[in-house]
Parts: C-alpha cells; structure tokens; sequence
C-alpha cells in the first residue's frame, strides 16, 4: 500500500487530479492505518496547495460516509442548515438557532454539528451547554425527529475516519481537505441542505458538489466574508433555482452591524443569545438574522416553489407565536 501512496503523490507533484475512487480508497486506508503520517501530510499539502477538485471532494466524503456510523432517518425530507466555519468571526450560533426556528415552523431538520474550531461556541458547544447528550441511538434519534421536529448528529460519534487525521490536521495548522468536509458527510444524507461559505470560490466549489449529489440546496456567503447570512452588508445565494445578490433592505431587513452578530467571549455568553432569539428578547439585528437564515432554508425545503418574503413570514410566525421555543424545549426533554 505504501508504494501505491507513493505513486499517489507522484502524480500530485506532477500537478494530476485523481479520481473520486481513489480519494475513496486513500481514505480507507487512512481508517486501516495502511499509510505513515508523512505521507498523509504530503497528500493533504499537495491537495491544498493546487486546490481540491470536485471528483477528490466527494471521494473522500464516500470513505467518510462508508467507514463512518449511518444515521437512518425516518423522514423523506429534511434539512440541515451548516457553515464551513473558518470566517473568524466569532459570531454566536446562527444556524444552529435557524434550525429550531425551522422546525418550529413544521419542517423537519437533522442538524449536523461539531464542537468550536475557530470561534467560542460552535453548534455541539451551544447544544451540550443546555445539558443534551449526544447519542448514535437511531431509535433515540427518530424519536426526536418525530416528536420535536428535530434532531441533532454530533459529528465525532458518526465520522470514525476524522479521528485517524486529527493530530495530523492539528499539527499541520492550515485548513486542509477535511475543512470543506464538514457540511457534506451529515451521516443521515438530507435531501435539503442550506450552507454557509466564507468566499466564492468556496461557493462554486460546494455548487458543483451539490448538482452532482443531486439534491436540493441553497449556499450562500456575505460579501464581507461571513459564512452565512450576515446582514452586514450585500450576500449572494445560490440555489438549484437562481443565483443572486440580495441586500438587506430587498428582504426588509436594517444593516446589521458587525457587533451584532459577536458570539460573546463565552460559550455561557453565545448560550445567552441563541435563548434570547427564541424567546423572542433578542436584538432586533440578532433576531433579523436568524429569520434570514431560516427563510432561506425553508425556501430549499419548498424547492423554490414560495418566495422569500413568505419564507420570512413564516420563520417570524415560528419565533413570534412560540413555537420555536416550544420546539427547542421538547427537544431538551427528548434529548437530556
């Protein structure tokens, strides 16, 4: 195996793209322990350096999925609202909060999350913090899908081959290949998925993955750089049924300032606000956002069939009668 890893790298150096099966094959061998730690930090420089390519992406999201835990769900259709992360703005936890907003309305989510790597509170933080154990049960899964309308995939109990690369990533202190992973190795597989990019070359990347996934999406990317829907100034979304750019005011919404949207200093802080949007208490920039988000998420799960000022109109029904905060507090119930 160690002299197939070297003519992998061989032709990496010689500036090849390799095949979706053979990004699928090196992953597996990466679970089997079949290559040294060299080697593997050779491979993940080389794809980072000329830049990953669609066929290379998804090869590795197969050996993700098939060496990892299966989460079988029992609903056809259901979203999962997540960013790439790496924006480094700290912001407090959006798209987790746009997900129970979501499945206040009625639609179901299985949100995939994973604890904070560049900010304070990321989605396992804020959700651990409100006492939820995670679990790979899937008869406990479904049930809080079916009762609460939702149910949370805390990714280190699914994705086995990310354990075998961590050190590495850690000591390598670049983003590399498994960073674009993330949002697409949700191990129940969605038919729907709304997800947050920091550029646009992220954008056209996730767009070609997404066609050939086939399934339904929406990506979108602030100008000024947030993973998700910032209201901070001009964003672009990109669907299987348009490409624009919005600004804040097309929706009705005020410009958000930067500050706005901070996370806090702690995970108690970022806790706070994701409560307080909920509760419908939160600022009006805090609570603006968040219905952006979940407008776009619910216009995916709709397939483009209703326009976005519904769409907004009925997150704000889901915050404003309640039934966000009652969704959130069943699943507490399901899941402690």
């Amino acid at each position: 195996m160690e002299q197939t890893m070297k003519g992998y790298l061989f032709r990496l150096l010689n500036h090849e793209e390799l095949s979706r099966e053979e990004m699928k094959t090196i992953l597996i061998g990466i679970t089997r322990s079949e290559y040294p730690n060299e080697q593997i930090t050779a491979l993940l420089t080389s794809l980072q350096m000329r830049g990953v390519t669609v066929d290379e992406l998804l090869g590795f999201r197969d050996g993700i999925l098939e060496t990892g835990v299966p989460a079988i769900l029992e609903a056809d259709r259901y979203i999962d609202v997540v960013g790439t992360g790496g924006d480094r703005k700290n912001t407090f936890n959006i798209s987790t909060t746009a997900c129970f907003v979501i499945a206040g309305a009625g639609y179901k989510v299985a949100k995939h999350g994973n604890y904070a790597a560049t900010s304070v509170s990321g989605a396992s933080n804020v959700i651990q913090h409100h006492g939820i154990r995670f679990t790979d049960d899937i008869d406990r899964l479904n049930r809080s899908l079916n009762e609460a309308g939702i149910v949370y995939l805390h990714a280190q109990l699914f994705a086995r081959a990310m354990r075998f690369v961590g050190p590495i990533r850690k000591a390598l202190q670049f983003p590399t290949v498994f960073n674009l992973l993330g949002p697409i190795v949700n191990p129940s597989q969605p038919k729907c998925q709304l997800l947050g990019v920091a550029n646009l070359d992220q954008m056209r990347l996730y767009n070609s993955v997404y066609q050939r996934l086939g399934i339904d999406y929406g990506i979108v990317n602030s100008i000024d750089g947030y993973d998700e829907i910032s209201l901070t100034g001009d964003f672009k979304v990109t669907t299987n049924c348009y490409e624009r750019i919005f600004r804040p005011q097309d929706l009705g919404f005020d410009i958000a300032k930067p500050e706005e949207l901070m996370g806090g200093a702690t995970e108690e802080e970022a806790a706070r606000i994701f409560d307080a949007v909920l509760e419908n208490r939160a600022l009006p920039a805090q609570k603006n956002i968040v219905l952006a988000n979940a407008a776009f998420g619910i216009q995916v799960l709709e397939r483009g069939q209703k326009c976005i000022e519904e769409c907004i109109g009925i997150a704000r029904e889901s915050i404003d009668s309640g039934a966000a905060l009652r969704t959130f507090k069943r699943f507490v119930e399901l899941n402690s």
